[in-house]
Formats: structure tokens, sequence, C-alpha cells
């Protein structure tokens, strides 16, 4: 199959007929062998309503329906289990991507060899202030902790190679570093698209200001596992060394000032009674635990067995079961 279209949708009810005729027209007319595959983040409208009568009518459509609302991450990440596409096309639902830029995506990375192809919405009609302003912000951290100059980092229109969504995790709230995870994974030719932003035109977003919040947090999240997320103890067990001499340097220096004192009869103050004892014992106890901390996260590292942490209630067109690498999903009962 040349192309996968990935597509996480939360109360799309009115965009999804407009998007779905919009992406089978241009699919066809590049004679695409396609897949479309819609993850409902559970929605409350009728979006799963659509997505069933999509996928009745056109067995290219599969749909997977989230029991609840687990966010765009989760979604992604059953989309990218299930895509089989030598190509996946992520794209949200609410007709602020065009359609229109997917051949020129496939082209860049089925014919160009990149792995990624991230969107660049160089033009957007988003207010400035509440979405604008912070994404140039958000943008301009991302690049400067990850190394990647990409402007819009969290653009939902991307191309992928097969094998690079085969070989990541998202999770979390992840989807807006994308590409860091990427480029984490060993994937580095990547680049980016001047691709068209439209003006939302049912809706209004489902992301509120704490996702700026969140986002920094994840990107330091990022940061942290790309460089000790495989190593814990390279980052605690330094700390925790340091923190040890230094209390162990302070202890011995609190006993070699007492024992000289007393061997010259010089008064001295109670060692209990010298602050030097406390700031030791502390940063011998900080180091301690840094140390435990250090151990133990490459311990989890060892033990730790991968898990989907979303439940899929219904499914459509999927067939029994679906292996791709390493990756399967099993649809439930009430297929």
């Amino acid at each position: 199959m040349q192309l996968s279209i990935v597509i996480p949708l939360l109360d799309e009810a009115e965009s999804l007929p407009e998007l779905y005729n919009w992406l089978a027209k241009v699919l066809r007319a590049h004679h695409f062998n396609y897949e479309i595959i819609f993850i409902d983040d559970g929605s409350q409208d009728d979006s799963w309503e659509l997505i069933e009568d999509f996928a009745k009518k056109d067995a290219r459509v599969i749909g997977l329906h989230f029991r609840k609302n687990y966010g765009k991450s989760q979604a992604l990440h059953a989309g990218f289990k299930l895509a089989k596409g030598e190509v996946i096309i992520t794209m949200d639902a609410d007709l602020q991507d065009n359609p229109e830029e997917i051949p020129e995506l496939y082209q860049l990375i089925s014919e160009q060899g990149y792995d990624l192809i991230s969107g660049w919405k160089k033009k957007r009609y988003d207010s400035y202030f509440a979405k604008n302003l912070p994404s140039k912000l958000f943008n301009a951290v991302a690049r400067l902790t990850s190394g990647l100059r990409l402007h819009d980092f969290n653009c939902g229109l991307k191309a992928y190679k097969k094998e690079v969504v085969k070989s990541i995790e998202v999770y979390g709230e992840m989807h807006r570093y994308i590409p860091v995870l990427v480029k984490n994974a060993g994937f580095n030719k990547i680049d980016e698209k001047i691709v068209q932003h439209q003006a939302r035109k049912y809706g209004h977003t489902k992301f509120g200001a704490e996702r700026f919040i969140h986002g920094f947090l994840d990107l330091i999240t990022i940061w942290f596992l790309s460089r000790f997320g495989k190593r814990p103890m390279h980052l605690f067990g330094a700390w925790g060394a340091l923190m040890t001499i230094i209390g162990f340097c302070s202890a011995l220096w609190i006993g070699i000032s007492k024992l000289y004192k007393l061997a010259n009869d010089q008064t001295d103050i109670l060692i209990a009674l010298n602050p030097w004892f406390y700031i030791a014992l502390t940063m011998m106890l900080m180091g301690t635990l840094l140390f435990i901390a250090g151990f133990l996260g490459e311990l989890i590292l060892r033990t730790k067995r991968d898990f989907d942490n979303y439940h899929i209630d219904k499914t459509r067109n999927l067939p029994t079961s679906i292996q791709s690498g390493q990756a399967s999903i099993s649809p439930p009962k009430n297929q």
C-alpha cells in the first residue's frame, strides 16, 4: 500500500463529511493505493456515526473509537500501529489542513528519501496573541533544545516513512514534539514544507491555554529522556557523587578542625552546634538518595513492559489481527 492517512479527531462531526469527500477526491485523482484511518478520541457528538457510514461505503476507511478522551498522542499511537502504507500522513480533522498538499508530501518521502516532512503554517489565520505568539515562543525553545531547524513543530500535517512511525512511541502529550522523537530514534533526514493554513470553518479549538504549560513541561521531559533516558545513573550518579564528596569533605574538615583545636587546648563549639555538620549530613544523605534514584531508574529500564494506555471499544473495517513490524492490534469482540 502506498499511503496511509491518519486522522485523530474529537467532536468534529460538522467537518467530517467535507473532509472525507475532499480526501477521497484528491487521493483518487492521483490514483493512490491508500487507506484513511479515523481515530475518534471519545467524541460526544455524531463523529463516530459518520465514520461508521464512511466505512460501510468505502472499505478503505478504517475507524477506531476510544472509550473516552485519551488525547491526541494516544490517538496517533493507535493510528501508527495500524498504518500499512509505505508513507504515512497525519492531519487534523478540522479542515485547517489542506488535503491538496498530500501528493507533494508523498513525493518528498517516496522519491526524495526524507524520513519526515513537517508542515509549516507560515501564514496563519488564528488569533495572534492567543495562538500565534505563544506558538512562536514555543517553537523557538524547541529549536534551541532539540537542534532541529523547524518553524512549526506542532503542525498536524506531517508525512513519514513507514519505518519512522513504527520506531517511535508517542505518549502523554508528546505529539507536539514528534520531530524530536524521530530525531532521537536515529532518523536525521528531517525537513519542513510550507503548507496552506485555513481558518477553522466549524466548531472551536479543543485545546485551552494550559497546553502551553504542558508543552514546556513535555519539552523538558523529552530533553531529559533524549539525554539520560537510557542511562539514568549517569545523571543521578554524577550528582549523587558530587554531593557525597562535598558532604564527606565537609565532615572531614569538621573532624580535623575539632581534633586540631583539642590538641592545642583551644575552645571550640560542639560538633552538633556547627552548621557545617548539618550541611555535610544533608549533602551525604542527598547523594545517597540520588544514587538510589539512579539504581531504581536502571532497574525500571530493565524490567519495564510496554503497554498501551488507552482502550478501543469500537472498530470498523479492521481485520481480525493486524501485524506491522512489532506492533499489533486485536479488535474488541464487539466489532
